[in-house]
């Protein structure tokens, strides 16, 4: 079963959400004197981060100590109960809830997905400065990743999960993206929207009135976000949003000893080498349609700041947050590696 599926009550959440990466099985189970008391699954950590915004908890915070477990003569059940529950494993106990097993759904029968029948705008008309010298050769959206464009893994994602309309908003070498999607053998409606002058993250969506009429999920074009789409759809419905974040943690060790001072400049504080924890922005939203109806035409504006706006005009913006390793980003060069270094397979 590997013992990483397994955890203390006082493991940090950050470490948990390591290990549920690590796993990928999406659910950890706590022991206390080698007895299971808890499940802690990415809900969990999820609805927390939401509520509390406490990134420096601990597992027995945020776990759920009543976890659905069957004692070992009851194995033939576990089928039938993950089904029931909708859970993702359970675990098989003895008398003293010592865990014996794990049984996990195969991932073909548990992950029963809706589908995501939304459109999918993607931002693809950047310069893509930082990444000269090779946006002086292709456009930002056609940089390879693996064998095939970037902007095609993220398209490839979406439509995983049941995408069958998508928007790429274009100007920079547009020709080109044009050209090589010519070429492509596609399961999926793929239409052009033309700048014809530089927009912004923002500004491109004004030219889709009349277009979308329904949420959509709007995207950078050099992201790669894995997860479970249907369930952010799902989430950003279910709190009444005008427009979900997904929002990635952020783990960032300072290689300094840092100093606090106080009013008379003596040393207050010392940490070495701190960590920061953070929730930053991955590119990727949910949107409902009145914002694109709401924009001023040709008009440059980043997509921050329509958000801003409306927040600040007490309008519903949520986030839905995801953990570190689920989010992936070639903007800068040195992430456009690391990038290349996980997806080249």
């Amino acid at each position: 079963m590997g013992i990483y599926i397994i955890v203390d009550e006082n493991c940090t959440m950050l470490r948990a959400m390591e290990l549920l990466d690590a796993t990928s099985k999406k659910i950890l189970f706590v022991q206390r004197d080698s007895a299971l008391i808890a499940a802690l699954t990415d809900g969990d950590i999820r609805r927390w981060i939401l509520a509390r915004g406490d990134l420096n908890a601990l597992v027995k915070d945020i776990a759920n100590y009543n976890p659905i477990y069957l004692h070992q003569t009851e194995i033939h059940k576990a089928r039938a109960l993950m089904h029931e529950k909708h859970i993702e494993a359970v675990p098989i106990v003895d008398d003293d809830k010592k865990i014996l097993s794990i049984i996990f759904q195969h991932e073909e029968t548990i992950q029963v997905h809706g589908t995501l029948n939304i459109p999918v705008v993607i931002m693809a008309g950047g310069l893509g400065t930082r990444l000269y010298p090779y946006t002086k050769i292709l456009p930002k959206p056609l940089i390879p990743i693996g064998e095939i464009p970037i902007v095609e893994h993220i398209i490839n994602r979406f439509h995983r999960y049941g995408a069958k309309q998508f928007y790429l908003i274009i100007n920079h070498k547009k020709n080109m993206i044009k050209a090589y999607f010519n070429e492509v053998e596609k399961g999926y409606d793929l239409q052009y929207v033309e700048e014809t002058q530089p927009l912004g993250t923002g500004g491109g969506l004004s030219l889709l009135k009349g277009k979308i009429s329904s949420p959509f999920i709007l995207s950078n074009c050099d992201i790669l976000i894995e997860a479970d789409y249907v369930k952010i759809l799902n989430y950003h419905k279910e709190k009444g949003n005008l427009i979900t974040m997904v929002c990635s943690l952020k783990n960032i060790r300072i290689p300094y000893g840092v100093i606090d001072i106080d009013e008379a400049g003596e040393i207050k504080n010392m940490k070495e080498k701190p960590q920061l924890s953070f929730l930053t922005n991955t590119g990727m939203y949910i949107v409902e349609p009145s914002v694109i109806q709401e924009l001023d035409e040709d008009i440059s504006v980043g997509f921050p700041d329509i958000i801003d706006k409306y927040r600040i005009n007490g309008e519903k913006i949520g986030i839905y947050p995801i953990s570190e390793n689920s989010w992936a980003d070639m903007g800068q060069m040195d992430e456009m590696e690391k990038m290349r270094e996980r997806f080249e397979l």
